[in-house]
């Protein structure tokens, strides 16, 4: 097999005819299969999805303060009494009580409340862009070892067909050798290329093993075999004008910014319970009772007489209340006023927080922008190098044959080819995750990416 008919090869036949067989590539797992799997496994999310409900709970706490409190309550009571006026008989007595009633209480102005309630919606608002980043955080991390470990294979692919072409550069040294149209040099030469790509074919089968051990890491699969990128492909693309877009979407829509501007929100409203804590409140109290003594009895015991017993008859009574409770705070100590100093801080603190989220992702976008357009200039240059590579190689081979050129320079060049095509195929493999990374910078990263990328591999 010579070098040219490697070239002409897609990594789909190259991968399949030398490194994995025809029955890996039927159990090749698909990048939305592995993100699929990832989302069930990963602790990240799974301690995200725990957060987010929690902070339902927590908010349907919160409203609580605004909502009415209802109680009840009920007593019986039994007294037994003795007692001995002086000189007197003896007097014993037994009665009881029983009473039960129930409460109502409505706040009708409690301002520390209603902010306490608005804070928990708030709250919740802020576990769910927690969750939106460790999702969208998951699908790049996910395509990064997927590519990752597409790229190591494809490397050993690259690898091995250097090995089988520089083997062939090698066996024809030896014939040229033997019957005298060329020095021991190019044999030796060929030999030491021959045994470089092999250690460079080791190295590359352990890249392999680890990279499959960081996605399975992260999905918690096993074996992985990622399917290969479809070729040709059309990968997407930017222009410079379109930048200031990019950035306006992130500060809009980033769940980072959000996050701040949220926490900014919770803390103006931490201030405005401060502030509550020096107002009055008012509440609405109802409550309506029922009470009932029990029948009792009474005896009275002389030295010379016999006992003798009375009985009291039981009574009840209903009732029914409605008021008002209000409360003023006067004076605590000056907690108040420098509770208030405290929240006012926070709230110039949370704000700085909002400009620094602010210029973070604006950074962002600007260097993922530019990486992607970078990305996209390189692909097209390896491209065109790659084909340059391939004539340098065919031009050396025959100028090697006729005499002009040496054993070296052939090597050269298909140390070069080979090399062009592993950097291309990570430089695609680099431009789909520059976008992803690009949509994740502006809050805009979802599973519909994952599989707009998947439609790009080979089935």
């Amino acid at each position: 097999m010579n070098v040219k008919f490697y070239s002409c090869l897609s990594p789909v036949s190259i991968a399949l005819g030398l490194l994995f067989g025809n029955s890996v590539a039927v159990q090749a797992q698909s990048l939305e299969s592995v993100y699929q799997a990832a989302l069930t496994y990963d602790a990240t999310v799974a301690a995200a999805k725990a957060s987010h409900e929690a902070n339902i709970a927590k908010a349907d706490q919160a409203k609580a303060g605004i909502l009415p409190t209802v109680g009840f309550n009920a007593g019986q009571t039994r007294t037994n009494q003795s007692s001995t006026p002086d000189g007197g008989p003896t007097v014993d007595r037994s009665f009881g009580a029983r009473n039960m009633s129930i409460s109502l209480n409505q706040p009708l102005y409690r301002p520390s409340n209603w902010a306490s309630y608005n804070q928990g919606k708030k709250q919740l608002e802020l576990a769910e862009a927690a969750l939106k980043t460790a999702e969208q955080d998951l699908i790049i991390r996910v395509t990064q070892a997927y590519f990752d470990l597409l790229a190591a294979q494809e490397s050993v692919v690259y690898v091995k067909a250097q090995k089988t072409a520089i083997s062939e550069q090698l066996a024809s040294a030896k014939r040229n050798f033997e019957v005298g149209t060329a020095t021991i040099t190019d044999t030796r030469e060929a030999q030491a290329r021959f045994d470089l790509t092999t250690a460079q074919e080791l190295v590359a089968l352990n890249d392999v093993e680890i990279k499959r051990l960081v996605l399975e890491n992260v999905s918690g699969l096993s074996n992985i075999t990622p399917k290969l990128l479809k070729l040709p492909v059309v990968l997407p693309n930017v222009k410079t004008a379109e930048m200031q877009n990019w950035i306006d979407t992130a500060v809009a829509q980033h769940p980072s910014v959000i996050q701040a501007k949220l926490a900014l929100e919770v803390a103006e409203l931490e201030q405005t319970k401060a502030k509550a804590q020096h107002q009055p409140t008012l509440d609405l109290n109802l409550s309506y009772g029922r009470s009932e003594s029990l029948n009792g009895s009474a005896s009275s015991n002389t030295v010379t007489s016999s006992t003798g017993s009375s009985s009291n008859t039981g009574s009840s009574s209903n009732s029914a209340n409605i008021g008002l409770s209000f409360n003023m705070p006067l004076f605590a100590g000056f907690a108040h006023e420098n509770r208030i100093k405290e929240t006012n801080s926070l709230v110039e603190k949370a704000k700085a927080d909002v400009n620094l989220a602010t210029r973070g992702i604006s950074q962002t976008v600007r260097s993922t922008f530019l990486g992607l357009m970078s990305s996209n200039a390189q692909v097209n240059a390896l491209q065109a190098a790659e084909s340059s590579s391939l004539s340098a190689l065919d031009a050396n081979k025959l100028g090697y044959q006729v005499g002009v050129r040496i054993n070296i320079d052939v090597l050269n060049s298909q140390s070069q080819l080979f090399q062009t095509k592993r950097d291309l195929a990570k430089a695609r493999f680099d431009t789909l995750l520059t976008h992803l990374k690009l949509k994740q910078a502006t809050g805009q990263l979802s599973a519909s990416d994952v599989q707009n990328i998947n439609r790009l591999l080979q089935p």
